[in-house]
């Protein structure tokens, strides 16, 4: 097990204040009171605020990358790549909750080229996950919907959902992923 490094502690410690306050809200001076040491001290393992929400956004943006990447290059069915990203977005949620909310919340105060990188990667993910619904919906997968209204409806949720967990506690992880594939491919009915 790696041990967390004065850097990632910092990063978890933001995490958590952007979470709650918002990143505009926080100060290096929060931070390092939350941490219990002098703001000057920060310094020493991180250039700044907007070092620590590239880091976070960042990583967690090519963790969806990555996750889609592999669903894409699967030789699965449309409909069981659609499970395969929702059981990612549970995963991301379950292990990094907390780094959600920036990355949902915060990503537009990046800067330069972490600004255009995330959102590339953004758009690239939403692309690839419309790619499937089409696919789903021309292969009789799924019913004859709009695409765009099924992503919406699909992402709305698995964005928000980082909220929903932490306030209800550790539900079983594997519970979580069937019944949610279930309710959002098959609805209540």
């Amino acid at each position: 097990m790696k041990t967390a490094t004065r850097k990632d502690e910092i990063i978890a410690a933001a995490s958590s204040l952007f979470k709650e306050k918002g990143y505009s809200a926080v100060s290096m001076r929060d931070i390092a009171q939350e941490m219990g040491i002098k703001a000057a001290s920060l310094y020493n393992h991180i250039s700044g605020k907007q070092e620590i929400l590239s880091t976070l956004v960042l990583f967690l943006a090519k963790e969806f990358t990555r996750g889609m990447h592999s669903v894409m290059i699967s030789e699965r069915s449309p409909l069981d790549k659609i499970r395969d990203i929702i059981e990612l977005h549970i995963d991301i949620t379950v292990n990094h909750s907390e780094a959600l909310a920036a990355l949902n919340n915060d990503w537009m105060h990046l800067e330069d080229q972490d600004l255009s990188d995330f959102v590339k990667m953004r758009e690239d993910y939403e692309e690839n996950f419309r790619t499937i619904v089409k696919e789903g919906i021309k292969a009789g997968d799924l019913k004859p919907r709009h695409p765009e209204v099924i992503l919406f409806s699909i992402l709305s949720t698995l964005r928000t959902l980082y909220l929903w967990y932490q306030k209800r506690g550790k539900l079983d992880v594997n519970i979580l992923k069937k019944d949610m594939v279930a309710v959002l491919l098959k609805g209540i009915v």
